[in-house]
């Protein structure tokens, strides 16, 4: 399968329940790449990148975190990029 790079912008309650440190412990755990970050605007940004299925895994995952409520995503797909981590921003 091939590797494919997400951006998804997150709105809901994801500011200040552990979205981007649960988003990296996932994204460390299914060996995806990239980097999260909290906007100005209260939503939660996201690049991330690997196989579809392990990227899906993981929005399967903060979809069932208990303090997390995703009310809406907004998804395209980017250029690949060269990396080898994920990291918190």
């Amino acid at each position: 399968m091939a590797d494919v790079r997400k951006r998804i912008i997150f709105r809901g309650r994801v500011q200040g329940v552990g979205f981007r440190y649960t988003a990296k412990y996932l994204a460390q755990s299914l060996g995806l790449t990239g980097w999260v970050r909290n906007e100005y605007d209260g939503t939660v940004l996201l690049e991330i990148q690997g196989s579809e299925y392990m990227i899906n895994k993981l929005l399967v995952g903060l979809n069932h975190n208990q303090f997390i409520t995703i009310d809406w995503m907004d998804t395209e797909q980017i250029p690949l990029e060269d990396e080898s981590s994920f990291t918190v921003r």
